[in-house]
This record gives structure tokens, sequence and C-alpha cells, in this order.
């Protein structure tokens, strides 16, 4: 299983000549289990910490490594092992169909056209996507285009897949498609969700408030002290 430290991170805001809050303050984790949910309101710091274990978000203090590689010195290494998957999938499928953005993926490590295409059509089959891999991702529902990004990310084998909010635009059967989807991936998980029955599937379930990890442990035990601190019990 990979892993990732991040040893007194903290991330701050532009400076806007006032007071710098951080967006996260100082924390260290050690994420090694096979699948860590994140939790907590909007604005908690979810998205960013996310963000930090591919580079996408460069820690103002302290480091980030996964397996010993540095977000900050090596960031094209890292994201060639932490996939990324956004909130909203029109913001990384790039192409105009399911089925050239998969290719896209695997232009890479795919060098001949033809294995390329063949290649992408046993992911999206795979995916039970291949009948949407020609339609414009505009005229896909948006819990398909969700779909189709997670495809495209995973066609590349990352070994790990970090997801932000993956079923937020996904109805009922979606949702259930994707964590039966995601209890089967080799690949380490981290995902953030505010479907508390998606995030107990977790191993682990970290609580965030105001930009700190304020709970750390089972699903159990998390989603107990998440409710309370949601209902300002205690």
């Amino acid at each position: 299983m990979p892993s990732i430290l991040l040893q007194d991170v903290s991330v701050l805001p532009s400076d806007d000549g006032g007071a710098r809050k951080p967006i996260l303050h100082p924390l260290s984790l050690e994420l090694t289990t096979a699948r860590t949910a994140v939790v907590g309101a909007n604005g908690s710091g979810k998205s960013t910490l996310l963000k930090l274990l591919n580079g996408l978000v460069l820690p103002d203090t302290g480091s980030v490594r996964v397996d010993g590689l540095d977000t900050a010195r090596q960031g094209a290494a890292v994201r060639r092992r932490v996939g990324f998957v956004f909130t909203d999938p029109l913001s990384q499928l790039v192409m105009p169909t399911g089925r050239d953005d998969v290719e896209l993926s695997l232009r890479s490590s795919v060098r001949n056209r033809a294995q390329r295409r063949a290649a992408a059509e046993a992911r999206l089959e795979a995916f039970g996507l291949l009948e949407l891999a020609d339609r414009s991702i505009y005229d896909l529902s948006g819990g398909e285009r969700q779909l189709m990004a997670l495809a495209s990310v995973l066609a590349v084998e990352p070994a790990v897949l970090v997801a932000d909010e993956p079923s937020t635009l996904l109805d009922l059967r979606n949702t259930s498609r994707l964590r039966r989807l995601f209890a089967t991936l080799p690949q380490q998980l981290i995902y953030t969700t505010h479907d508390l029955d998606f995030a107990a599937d977790a191993d682990r379930v970290l609580v965030m408030d105001q930009g700190r990890v304020v709970f750390d442990g089972g699903p159990e035990e998390a989603l107990t002290a998440y409710r309370a601190l949601a209902l300002g019990v205690g």
C-alpha cells in the first residue's frame, strides 16, 4: 500500500493585506489505509487537504510526500502515482467524448493508435460506459459524466485515487454503483463525501472542522463524533 506522509503541513490564504487565518492549520498525518474518507462541513478544509496529496495545492509550511516523493519538488512524479477526480467532471473531461478522453489518458502509455482504442474500449466496458463512449460529454447526465471522468483517471492505473465528493452529482442508483466500484478497486482510495453511508464504507475516517482534523479513527466512532459536532452536542 502506498504511503502518504504530511509533516507539519499548513495552508494559508493569499495575502490580502489582512490577517491570514489558515485554510489548514498545521497538521501531521500518515495515510497508509486502503480506504480513507474525509468528512466535514463546507469550508472545513476537506478539498484543500485532498489537493495537497498530488500537488494541486502546495503547503505553505511542512511537506507532503507520496512514497518518499515530495509534492513540491517532484510534482510530476507524484501526479503519475496519484490520480485526482474533481467534484465537477466538466473541469477534467477535456475532449468531446468519453472515448476521446480515455484515449487521451492512455496516449503516453499505449503508443499504437489501434491498441489504444482497444484499451480504452476495455476500460469503458469495465465501467459499463461503452454504450455512452461516443456521446458528447454535454449530452451525458451529471452522474454519467462523473463516472466517465473516473474511468479516464483510472485508465492510467494510478497507485492512489483521490476523489473530491465523487458522489455529489450521482443519483441513488449511480451512487450505489460507485460504492460497489470503490469496494473493488486495487488503488489506495482517499475521498471526501457528505454521504455518511458512503463514508462508512472506509476503513478510516478523518473529521475536519475549521481547517483542523478533529477526529481520526474507525468509521463508526468517527461518524458518531461528526454527528455530535454537526449538531453542536458535547
